[in-house]
């Protein structure tokens, strides 16, 4: 009994991952907001009824892509903000770390990219609440930095809340250049490089 419900619970999540596959391929050409139940249903091959048993409305397949496009971040987001001895060092771990996932994920970061400021508010507040998250979390990692000392909390959030902002920039315009050459790479590489050196520098200088 236990291993015919855990087939027809593998089953499940297969097909709601297939549902969550074809509106991310679907959602490459247009917004969310335009994306129509039967276009994503017909997309995997099953009937419309079958995506009531799986999500309740387009809006809500949208928070679940945003879960899944933005819940599994989390510790990278901290990694690029863990104290270093050398700003440069940790500037290039950031760049790194945003790259490779821009490369591996291209179309969740699309995703975020055009829905965070979109036409459905489920996934705008979801997609808020999750950065909302990113930011606390970078502001108790940047609170354990000794260059923290004497900032107010109100002060370290607002940090934090600026370098997930640039994660976000940083993250789109590595899209943007996705297919570029090595050379018109480097330049917004080095452009970003030096933004993040900029918010460095003032932060040293806040309190001063």
């Amino acid at each position: 009994m236990s291993h015919t419900v855990g087939v027809r619970q593998a089953q499940k999540q297969k097909t709601r991952q297939a549902f969550l596959d074809a509106a991310l391929e679907l959602l490459e050409e247009q917004s969310l907001s335009s994306l129509g139940l039967r276009e994503v249903t017909r997309a995997v091959g099953v009937a419309p009824t079958a995506f009531y048993r799986h999500f309740r409305s387009i809006p809500d397949l949208g928070v679940a892509l945003v879960e899944q496009a933005l819940g599994s971040l989390h510790p990278m987001i901290r990694t690029t903000v863990i104290a270093s001895d050398d700003p440069e060092q940790r500037i290039a771990r950031a760049l790194e770390l945003i790259d490779g996932h821009v490369s591996a994920h291209p179309a969740h970061v699309r995703f975020i990219a055009r829905e965070r400021h979109g036409g459905v508010q489920p996934v705008r507040e979801a997609i808020r609440a999750q950065l909302a998250r990113f930011a606390e979390e970078v502001r108790d990692e940047l609170a354990k930095d000794s260059e923290a000392e004497g900032w107010s909390a109100g002060d370290l959030l607002m940090l934090a809340q600026l370098y997930v902002d640039q994660m976000l920039i940083v993250a789109s315009l590595f899209l943007e250049t996705l297919d570029a050459g090595a050379e018109e790479r480097g330049v917004v590489v080095d452009r970003v490089a030096r933004q993040m050196r900029l918010i460095s520098v003032g932060r040293v200088h806040w309190n001063a």
